[in-house]
């Protein structure tokens, strides 16, 4: 049976490769939603004697999905965001994956207390 060979060189080009990938469509995702909300709202005045937050509905990622679906400007524009902070974690995760499979699990163990961490910040931190 053939060893099957990792090596940092591999693991560092994927990482780098997932991290040029994953920002190319957070940028292009929010530019089409930038340009879905500018043809749908740019004709309306700006008021810069009130201010008006953000209207709410976009605070979870299913109502993000159902707007995306409906083609809902704001929620595209999110979701681009979303893809964004997902990045860092999907990295720590195939950097799991990867000291897994060099057999490093010293690197392993430290990468997950990383992992949980940032899940801990992104789901219940406050």
């Amino acid at each position: 049976m053939k060893k099957f060979n990792w090596s940092d060189e591999k693991t560092e080009s994927i990482l780098g490769a997932l991290l040029q990938a994953g920002v190319l469509l957070s940028g292009a995702v929010v530019l089409i939603g930038g340009v879905f909300y500018l043809v749908h709202y740019g004709h309306d005045p700006a008021s810069y004697h009130t201010f008006t937050g953000a209207r709410a509905g976009l605070n979870s990622f299913s109502t993000v999905l159902s707007g995306v679906a409906h083609l809902d400007s704001r929620a595209i524009i999110q979701l681009g965001l979303l893809i964004l902070i997902a990045i860092p974690v999907v990295r720590v995760l195939l950097s799991v994956v990867a000291f897994w499979l060099e057999r490093d699990r010293t690197y392993v163990v430290f990468t997950l207390i990383v992992l949980a961490v940032l899940l801990y910040s992104l789901f219940l931190g406050r």
